[in-house]
């Protein structure tokens, strides 16, 4: 019996050797565990189990910090329920591997070199370090940053908007969570689609999405050097700058595109239709509130949405899409194979032509992902093409946007948007190399020929 179980736990060890693995499959247990409360009849105001299709789709997306839904957040699921999707959004979005390495360091007060790994490939840092004080930092910024959040929010909500202060503290708190985790969840039937013009409630959000959608990495290294941007890492300075230039660029085609528009930001006065268009270019970012329909914005609205879905957030954060970074690097790839030059400068930094296939991985798998993903929901539904494409790329984005699709999706189309979901959370590279058996090394190399390229 003995030798039985040291060749099982061998086995098991052996399965998933690679950091990788153990992230996705913590992950994937954390949506198992989910699924499970939130089939509980006590998870449901009507007292009845969920569908297994709601259960499974519901936990998908709040541990991968998503937000699409197939039924209503607040009317379907009971009080036990919304703290069970908000626990897994929390989880989500610290990370199941994070969370691990501090329990880890709480009861055992040490951390071995195979905890450090695991939580290096979390947090996505680039060297071991003191990765316990790392992990450290990261749940108490991340409970600060919500606090505050929850603070204002409730401020407004009892004060503002006449919530008693029970349920605004429990509003505010939920909110603050789910933006800072770029999640999306609302308690609200509209989303923010009520508090479209009150910069209190619009401007705080915003701000906790910015925050967690940065990447840990960024925040604090901002932090230390925030006066010296020459001492910036290339990770942080791609970030950064494709984030205000996203923003920026997201809240002037916004606005522009929709001003007119009586469904959306027509009927606002200028400061509101400038906040709105703002807000959307902000939760485009992967976060997945709306305070406009968003079903009815206009196609060249949706389309950039489409992109900046795709794109993301950055690195480490609690964002999705492809990251900043990758798109950032890939412009520097093309700029620098335009220009002839034989390496790739990021400053006064060369990236490494490791670095630069991995961009180039994740963008064509995302790619990928979402052609093969919006090929099927069409042939499974019968909506049209751009409807279509705006719900894979937000599932793969892990934004959480919708046209109002999701709700009316067939049980195998809801359960591909959990593949995507799942895909876009844990990273298409992460999972491919998670899948994998093992590492095979080449030991030698084969003679260069080169082929024509365009």
């Amino acid at each position: 019996m003995r030798g039985w179980r040291r060749r099982l736990r061998l086995g098991v060890l052996a399965r998933f050797q690679q950091p990788a693995q153990v992230v996705v499959g913590g992950f994937a247990a954390a949506v198992a565990v989910g699924t499970g409360l939130l089939s509980l009849p006590a998870a449901t105001e009507s007292g009845q189990r969920a569908a297994v299709v709601d259960a499974v789709f519901t936990a998908t997306s709040a541990v991968c910090v998503t937000g699409l839904v197939t039924v209503d957040t607040s009317g379907h699921w009971s009080r036990f329920g919304e703290i069970v999707i908000l626990a897994l959004i929390q989880a989500g979005g610290l990370g199941i591997m994070t969370l691990a390495t501090l329990f880890t360091v709480l009861l055992a007060g040490r951390l071995g070199l195979r905890g450090r790994l695991l939580a290096q490939v979390e947090t996505k840092t680039l060297g071991l370090g003191d990765i316990r004080r790392l992990v450290r930092n990261i749940v108490l910024f991340s409970l600060l940053s919500e606090a505050v959040a929850a603070v204002v929010l409730t401020t407004r909500f009892a004060i503002g908007y006449d919530e008693p202060f029970g349920s605004a503290v429990y509003d505010g708190v939920f909110h603050a969570v789910s933006a800072f985790n770029n999640a999306g969840f609302s308690l609200n039937t509209d989303s923010m689609v009520r508090y479209v013009a009150d910069p209190w409630v619009t401007l705080t959000v915003a701000a906790a999405i910015i925050i967690g959608g940065l990447g840990f990495p960024v925040v604090f290294e901002l932090a230390r050097n925030w006066r010296r941007p020459g001492m910036w890492s290339v990770m942080t300075r791609i970030t950064v700058f494709l984030t205000v230039t996203l923003l920026t660029a997201g809240t002037a085609v916004f606005t522009l595109a929709e001003y007119s528009n009586p469904a959306t930001l027509g009927r606002l006065d200028a400061p509101a239709k400038l906040l709105a268009g703002f807000f959307h270019s902000v939760n485009t970012r992967t976060a997945g509130f709306n305070s406009i329909d968003v079903s009815a914005l206009r196609p060249e609205s949706l389309f950039t949405t489409d992109v900046l879905m795709f794109i993301g957030g950055g690195s480490a954060g609690t964002a999705g899409g492809i990251k900043v970074t990758t798109f950032g690097l890939l412009a520097f790839v093309i700029w620098s194979e335009m220009r002839g030059e034989p390496k790739v400068n990021v400053g006064r930094r060369r990236v490494p032509e490791s670095n630069q296939r991995q961009a180039l991985t994740i963008a064509l798998l995302g790619i990928g992902a979402v052609t093969v993903s919006t090929f099927i929901l069409l042939a499974l539904t019968a909506h049209s093409f751009d409807r279509v494409l705006f719900e894979a790329v937000s599932a793969f984005g892990t934004v959480g946007l919708s046209t109002g699709l999701t709700a009316d999706l067939p049980p195998a189309a809801a359960l591909l948007l959990v593949g995507l979901m799942f895909l876009g959370r844990t990273g298409p590279l992460t999972l491919a190399s998670a899948l994998a058996l093992r590492e095979r090394t080449r030991r030698f190399e084969l003679p260069e020929e080169r082929t024509i390229v365009g």
